[in-house]
Protein backbone atom coordinates (compact mmCIF):
# COMPACT_ATOMS: atom_id res chain seq x y z
CA UNK A 1 0.00 0.00 0.00
CA UNK A 2 1.47 3.32 -0.98
CA UNK A 3 1.61 6.33 1.28
CA UNK A 4 -1.13 8.91 1.24
CA UNK A 5 0.71 11.98 0.03
CA UNK A 6 -0.50 15.55 0.19
CA UNK A 7 1.48 17.61 -2.31
CA UNK A 8 0.94 21.29 -1.72
CA UNK A 9 2.10 24.80 -2.49
CA UNK A 10 1.38 28.21 -0.96
CA UNK A 11 1.11 31.67 -2.47
CA UNK A 12 1.39 34.76 -0.29
CA UNK A 13 -0.25 38.16 -0.15
CA UNK A 14 3.03 39.98 0.45
CA UNK A 15 6.79 39.86 -0.10
CA UNK A 16 9.57 39.51 2.46
CA UNK A 17 10.46 43.14 1.73
CA UNK A 18 6.89 44.26 2.52
CA UNK A 19 6.90 42.15 5.69
CA UNK A 20 10.25 43.63 6.72
CA UNK A 21 11.53 40.14 7.48
CA UNK A 22 13.14 37.08 5.92
CA UNK A 23 11.08 34.72 8.10
CA UNK A 24 8.29 32.93 6.18
CA UNK A 25 6.07 33.13 9.30
CA UNK A 26 5.92 36.91 8.82
CA UNK A 27 4.19 36.55 5.45
CA UNK A 28 0.44 36.13 4.90
CA UNK A 29 -1.11 33.30 2.87
CA UNK A 30 -3.36 34.11 -0.06
CA UNK A 31 -3.93 30.58 -1.42
CA UNK A 32 -2.97 26.98 -0.61
CA UNK A 33 -3.40 24.38 -3.36
CA UNK A 34 -3.04 20.66 -2.77
CA UNK A 35 -3.09 17.27 -4.44
CA UNK A 36 -4.32 14.28 -2.41
CA UNK A 37 -2.93 10.95 -3.66
CA UNK A 38 -5.57 9.13 -1.59
CA UNK A 39 -8.43 10.53 -3.63
CA UNK A 40 -6.50 11.67 -6.76
CA UNK A 41 -8.00 15.15 -6.39
CA UNK A 42 -6.77 18.73 -6.45
CA UNK A 43 -8.21 21.35 -4.09
CA UNK A 44 -7.57 24.99 -3.22
CA UNK A 45 -8.06 26.97 -0.03
CA UNK A 46 -8.12 30.63 0.88
CA UNK A 47 -7.15 31.66 4.42
CA UNK A 48 -10.85 31.76 5.30
CA UNK A 49 -11.26 28.10 4.32
CA UNK A 50 -8.03 26.65 5.77
CA UNK A 51 -10.17 24.89 8.39
CA UNK A 52 -11.24 22.61 5.52
CA UNK A 53 -7.60 21.85 4.66
CA UNK A 54 -6.57 20.64 8.13
CA UNK A 55 -8.53 17.34 8.05
CA UNK A 56 -6.95 16.55 4.67
CA UNK A 57 -3.40 17.29 5.80
CA UNK A 58 -3.92 15.38 9.06
CA UNK A 59 -4.71 12.22 7.05
CA UNK A 60 -1.39 12.44 5.18
CA UNK A 61 1.35 9.90 5.62
CA UNK A 62 3.69 12.39 3.97
CA UNK A 63 3.75 16.01 2.81
CA UNK A 64 5.51 16.64 -0.51
CA UNK A 65 6.68 20.14 -1.39
CA UNK A 66 9.32 22.11 -3.24
CA UNK A 67 11.07 24.25 -0.58
CA UNK A 68 8.35 23.33 1.91
CA UNK A 69 10.56 22.56 4.90
CA UNK A 70 12.01 26.07 4.77
CA UNK A 71 8.98 28.01 3.50
CA UNK A 72 5.56 26.38 3.14
CA UNK A 73 5.41 24.31 6.34
CA UNK A 74 6.68 27.04 8.73
CA UNK A 75 4.26 29.53 7.13
CA UNK A 76 1.32 27.11 7.27
CA UNK A 77 2.12 26.31 10.90
CA UNK A 78 1.38 29.95 11.72
CA UNK A 79 -2.28 29.22 10.90
CA UNK A 80 -2.47 25.69 12.36
CA UNK A 81 -3.13 24.81 15.99
CA UNK A 82 -0.86 21.75 15.89
CA UNK A 83 2.62 21.25 14.46
CA UNK A 84 2.79 20.20 10.81
CA UNK A 85 6.53 19.49 11.12
CA UNK A 86 5.52 16.29 12.97
CA UNK A 87 4.22 14.80 9.69
CA UNK A 88 6.82 13.12 7.44
CA UNK A 89 7.91 15.67 4.86
CA UNK A 90 9.70 15.27 1.58
CA UNK A 91 11.05 18.59 0.34
CA UNK A 92 12.20 18.06 -3.24
CA UNK A 93 14.39 21.18 -3.16
CA UNK A 94 16.15 19.88 -0.04
CA UNK A 95 16.72 16.53 -1.79
CA UNK A 96 18.18 18.31 -4.84
CA UNK A 97 20.39 20.50 -2.67
CA UNK A 98 21.64 17.49 -0.67
CA UNK A 99 22.64 15.72 -3.90
CA UNK A 100 23.92 18.65 -5.95
CA UNK A 101 25.18 20.99 -3.24
CA UNK A 102 23.09 23.92 -4.47
CA UNK A 103 19.54 25.02 -5.11
CA UNK A 104 17.90 24.71 -8.52
CA UNK A 105 14.64 26.49 -9.39
CA UNK A 106 11.49 24.41 -9.80
CA UNK A 107 11.04 25.89 -13.27
CA UNK A 108 14.54 24.78 -14.36
CA UNK A 109 14.01 21.23 -13.08
CA UNK A 110 10.51 21.03 -14.63
CA UNK A 111 11.75 22.18 -18.01
CA UNK A 112 14.79 19.85 -18.09
CA UNK A 113 12.98 16.83 -16.59
CA UNK A 114 9.43 17.08 -17.94
CA UNK A 115 9.57 19.66 -20.72
CA UNK A 116 7.18 21.84 -18.70
CA UNK A 117 7.42 25.44 -17.57
CA UNK A 118 5.78 27.23 -14.69
CA UNK A 119 3.03 29.56 -15.90
CA UNK A 120 4.03 32.50 -13.66
CA UNK A 121 6.08 33.35 -10.58
CA UNK A 122 5.38 34.30 -6.98
CA UNK A 123 5.68 38.06 -7.46
CA UNK A 124 2.97 37.91 -10.13
CA UNK A 125 0.73 36.02 -7.67
CA UNK A 126 1.20 38.82 -5.11
CA UNK A 127 0.27 41.41 -7.73
CA UNK A 128 -2.82 39.35 -8.62
CA UNK A 129 -3.78 39.26 -4.93
CA UNK A 130 -3.58 43.04 -4.72
CA UNK A 131 -5.69 43.30 -7.89
CA UNK A 132 -8.27 40.86 -6.52
CA UNK A 133 -7.53 38.29 -9.23
CA UNK A 134 -7.84 35.22 -7.00
CA UNK A 135 -8.68 32.83 -9.87
CA UNK A 136 -5.30 33.59 -11.50
CA UNK A 137 -3.48 32.82 -8.23
CA UNK A 138 -5.35 29.52 -7.83
CA UNK A 139 -4.59 28.49 -11.43
CA UNK A 140 -0.89 29.31 -10.99
CA UNK A 141 -0.60 27.62 -7.58
CA UNK A 142 -2.48 24.54 -8.82
CA UNK A 143 -0.10 24.25 -11.79
CA UNK A 144 2.91 24.38 -9.42
CA UNK A 145 1.35 21.55 -7.39
CA UNK A 146 0.85 19.50 -10.57
CA UNK A 147 4.48 20.10 -11.62
CA UNK A 148 5.72 19.17 -8.11
CA UNK A 149 3.63 15.96 -8.25
CA UNK A 150 5.03 15.02 -11.66
CA UNK A 151 8.60 15.76 -10.57
CA UNK A 152 8.12 13.63 -7.45
CA UNK A 153 6.74 10.73 -9.49
CA UNK A 154 9.52 11.03 -12.07
CA UNK A 155 12.24 11.06 -9.38
CA UNK A 156 10.68 8.10 -7.55
CA UNK A 157 10.61 6.04 -10.75
CA UNK A 158 13.95 7.13 -12.26
CA UNK A 159 16.05 7.91 -9.12
CA UNK A 160 17.08 11.26 -10.60
CA UNK A 161 15.85 14.60 -11.87
CA UNK A 162 17.37 16.76 -14.61
CA UNK A 163 18.59 20.34 -14.65
CA UNK A 164 20.18 22.65 -17.22
CA UNK A 165 23.89 23.39 -16.80
CA UNK A 166 24.69 25.87 -19.52
CA UNK A 167 23.65 24.20 -22.76
CA UNK A 168 23.87 20.70 -21.24
CA UNK A 169 21.16 18.80 -19.38
CA UNK A 170 22.58 16.96 -16.37
CA UNK A 171 21.15 14.45 -13.92
CA UNK A 172 20.67 15.03 -10.21
CA UNK A 173 21.01 11.57 -8.63
CA UNK A 174 18.54 11.05 -5.78
CA UNK A 175 18.32 8.38 -3.10
CA UNK A 176 14.60 7.61 -3.11
CA UNK A 177 14.74 4.39 -1.03
CA UNK A 178 12.96 5.86 2.00
CA UNK A 179 10.62 8.21 0.18
CA UNK A 180 7.69 5.81 0.34
CA UNK A 181 8.47 4.42 3.81
CA UNK A 182 5.73 5.10 6.33
CA UNK A 183 6.76 6.81 9.55
CA UNK A 184 4.73 6.90 12.72
CA UNK A 185 3.88 10.47 13.61
CA UNK A 186 3.31 12.09 16.96
CA UNK A 187 0.72 14.36 15.43
CA UNK A 188 -1.58 16.44 17.60
CA UNK A 189 -4.73 16.63 15.54
CA UNK A 190 -7.37 19.30 15.31
CA UNK A 191 -9.94 16.64 14.39
CA UNK A 192 -12.29 15.55 17.16
CA UNK A 193 -12.28 11.78 17.79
Amino acid sequence: MSLRKIIFDIETRNTFQEAGSSDPKDLDISVVCAYDSGTDTYTSYLVETLKDFWPLIEQADMLVTFNGNHFDIPLLNKYYSGDLSKIKSLDLLAEVRASLGRRIKLDSIAEATLGLNKIAHGLEAIAWWKAGEIDKIIKYCMEDVRITKEIYEYALKNKHLKYPDGSTIKDIKLDTRNWETKEETTMNFTLPF
